[in-house]
């Protein structure tokens, strides 16, 4: 599912609510996920799962194409672990 499905899917089961209206909305969820994130908080949605950022330490890392070693820096990136509600769901229980 993609943002604009979700925001018709939003839209549709909610007819009193306009579509510029939960298009805002959505937006506005993802927009705080991700500056918590960015600020390296942790984003718990309780049920669904939790979004944390992993820092990966810098590294001598190895070109594919030629094989000669490479500097690869320090960088964080996202992170995401099920909620017990969606792993058992997923699951099938």
């Amino acid at each position: 599912m993609i943002r604009s499905e979700l925001i018709q899917k939003i839209a549709d089961e909610n007819p009193h609510l306009y579509q510029r209206d939960v298009e805002r909305i959505v937006n506005t969820i993802f927009n705080e996920i991700t500056d918590a994130m960015a600020g390296g908080n942790r984003v718990e949605l309780r049920g669904f799962g939790a979004f944390s950022v992993k820092k990966r330490d810098a590294r001598t890392g190895r070109n594919p194409r030629t094989g000669e070693s490479v500097y690869v820096e320090e960088k964080h990136v996202p992170f995401f672990k099920t909620g017990k509600l969606l792993r058992d769901r997923l699951n099938g229980k």
